[in-house]
């Protein structure tokens, strides 16, 4: 009942309050970010896999700006991310806009975190089952190495959540997820401004 159910709508309740509680916060990050990001914008938006394996966007705050190099081309990320958005990402407020997406039901607060469409072709059999639950903001593999494991470690965390998703694991999560934003665990790989892409091997 859980599963199918009362996950959706405690999810619900908890994003609206937090909401209510949070817009002043969020409003004063949205201006702070329009400017660090010279006027690129403050939301960045992208297509992402869900629940049995359905596409949708992905909402989250903008950490970049749009800089290109003489022939058009987008700067390495490390240039493009701005101070704030270290800041912004260290402390993952830049995944608070996908509580909107949790709202249309599109994304749970506790899940495996939805990743880019292009990996479906590459996923096993068992690593696909990650899509057989609605993807989280937070996760198992988040709270266990986050982006300092290794793909294929991630995908058997996913699944081992899918087979043992609970309200009482639910809740652990949420307080290990709290614990590893404020030490600032497995934010990015050293050197790197964002995880290394999924190749079907890693």
């Amino acid at each position: 009942m859980y599963k199918h159910f009362l996950k959706f709508l405690i999810d619900f309740v908890i994003v609206c309050c937090l909401l209510l509680i949070m817009w002043p916060v969020l409003l004063l990050i949205i201006i702070w970010l329009y400017y660090a990001n010279r006027k690129a914008g403050v939301f960045f938006m992208q297509e992402r896999t869900g629940k049995n394996a359905k596409i949708f966007k992905a909402i989250k705050f903008k950490t970049m700006t749009d800089e290109r190099d003489k022939e058009g081309n987008l700067l390495p990320d490390s240039v493009r991310l701005t101070r704030i958005g270290k800041v912004v990402r260290s402390l993952s407020i830049d995944e608070l806009p996908q509580l909107f997406n949790v709202l249309k039901g599109d994304m749970a607060l506790i899940g495996p975190r939805p990743l880019l469409p292009k990996y479906l072709p590459l996923y096993s059999s068992e690593q696909s089952r990650r899509h057989e639950v609605r993807p989280g903001i937070t996760g198992w593999a988040q709270v266990n190495g986050r982006n300092n494991i290794s793909w294929k470690k991630k995908f058997e965390l996913d699944v081992w959540y899918v087979d043992h998703m609970s309200f009482w694991l639910d809740i652990k999560i949420f307080f290990l997820t709290i614990k590893k934003v404020f030490v600032r665990e497995g934010i990015n790989m050293e050197g790197m401004a964002t995880t290394e892409p999924f190749n079907g091997n890693n």
